[in-house]
């Protein structure tokens, strides 16, 4: 399964990765920045999601912005924000491959002289309303944003969302956007991959000729952010729902820490399909959960695994959470079987696999070359990663669950709907979300 690459770093600090597949006339092209929400401060949060909609309007040298003219030369392109890193791809005809590496440099190296006052404030409205429509006015959507700041002690990077909060946005200037800009997104703190038809030495000669004359940018430090996590608690959110729904979570390892694959593979042993146990019990046999899901979400500086289940009608958070809790104390006190666990190992090894066989986009060879050069500064680490998973056994998963998923590290937020406070977890504080 290995994902090979061939590496160049240029004088400026690029790292441009190259992996060769020559089974379609395609390239596709993935530039990673590592910054994200993490790297933001309070009172100034959302440039980063910001800056992710500002460059795809354009720069100095493409003025048309990003989109018209790859999809004139049959590309497709995207992009995403995270709290660790900010990412562009695009998929374009062989032939396109140099335009869409320029038009990338020049983002890269001539984005300011384009970003004037009108555009940030247009895409800082964009924003505002993104936020609106995908988290305020959507059912169950600011449910995210208690968890994360009740998880997140103060002073934690990851307190806040990706997203931001619409006052700083609206505080933040021009000057704001060009300062975060310079300090981050630049050669020294980015890495360009390209899979597909091509050769390495041509892509290297491209990355020098179009890449090479940007400045390498300052030295970028490192997060830091606190060790203590913040302390157990219990929530109710009000909102315009129909159904309660409870959402558990406690802070986790970190990316490729200890006991990360081990808490990935117990959430889907434990809530995800139909073949899990919680599905088994609560849905399929008492009828209590419409729907039920848990995820370790790996970060870089720290996760956050989550359980989270939609009550059924009539049924009350209140078994829904001794049913999930009775749960997890099993796994803990006796890990999983031998057949459960072989289940969902193949199941890792499967989507390993799946992420491979498409060149580019979210997941494709390109996205994942850049994600292990920008997290382990391995860009094939890719038989590694799985090798966690794959040597996972039931004393480690139990173990894994025992020490992270205590009863006093964890957060329980009930999402009740509007006047309905009662059908909260009993001792349930207001959230402070709005």
């Amino acid at each position: 399964m290995a994902l090979h690459a061939e590496s160049h770093r240029l004088a400026n600090g690029l790292t441009v990765l190259v992996h060769e597949d020559r089974q379609a006339p395609l390239a596709a092209v993935s530039v990673w920045y590592h910054v994200g929400s993490k790297n933001e401060v309070r009172g100034r949060t959302g440039l980063a999601h910001l800056f992710e909609h500002v460059m795809f309007e354009g720069s100095e040298h493409v003025t048309t912005g990003f989109f018209e003219p790859l999809q004139r030369v049959g590309g497709t392109l995207n992009g995403s924000t995270s709290q660790d890193r900010t990412n562009y791809w695009e998929v374009v005809p062989t032939g396109a491959l140099e335009l869409a590496l320029w038009m990338e440099a020049d983002r890269m190296g001539w984005l300011l002289p384009a970003l004037s006052d009108e555009r940030f404030a247009m895409q800082r409205e964009v924003v505002l309303n993104e936020r609106r429509q995908s988290y305020e006015n959507r059912p169950y959507g600011l449910a995210h944003f208690a968890m994360l700041d009740a998880l997140h002690q103060d002073g934690h990077p990851y307190k806040w969302p990706v997203i931001g909060d619409p006052a700083d946005l609206r505080a933040a200037s021009v000057d704001d956007a060009r300062a975060f800009f310079s300090r981050y997104y630049h050669p020294g703190n980015a890495s360009v991959a390209v899979a597909g038809d091509v050769s390495p030495d041509a892509v290297f000669a491209l990355a020098e000729k179009l890449f090479g004359a940007i400045p390498p940018g300052p030295a970028i430090e490192r997060v830091i952010a606190p060790t203590m996590a913040a302390p157990a608690a219990r929530l109710m959110l009000e909102d315009q729902v129909e159904l309660p729904r409870l959402y558990l979570a406690w802070p986790s390892p970190a990316l490729f820490g200890a006991d990360d694959a081990e808490l990935d593979l117990a959430a889907d042993m434990l809530a995800n399909g139909k073949t899990s146990r919680l599905y088994r019990t609560l849905v399929h046999e008492q009828r209590m959960v419409a729907d039920l899901g848990a995820s370790q979400g790996s970060r870089e500086l720290q996760g956050m695994f989550q359980v989270t289940a939609t009550a059924a009608p009539g049924k009350s958070l209140i078994d829904i959470h001794d049913a999930v809790m009775a749960a997890i104390g099993a796994m803990a006190e006796r890990g999983p079987t031998v057949p459960e666990l072989a289940r969902e190992q193949t199941h890792a090894e499967a989507a390993f696999l799946s992420r491979l066989q498409t060149l580019g986009g979210f997941g494709g060879k390109s996205d994942q070359l850049n994600f292990y050069q920008t997290y382990l500064g391995k860009p094939d680490a890719a038989d590694d990663d799985l090798n966690r998973y794959l040597g996972a056994t039931p004393t480690s998963v139990r173990d894994a669950v025992n020490e992270w998923l205590r009863p006093d590290r964890r957060v329980a937020l009930s999402v009740v709907p509007s006047g309905r406070a009662d059908l909260a977890l009993p001792g349930s504080r207001p959230s402070g979300v709005a």
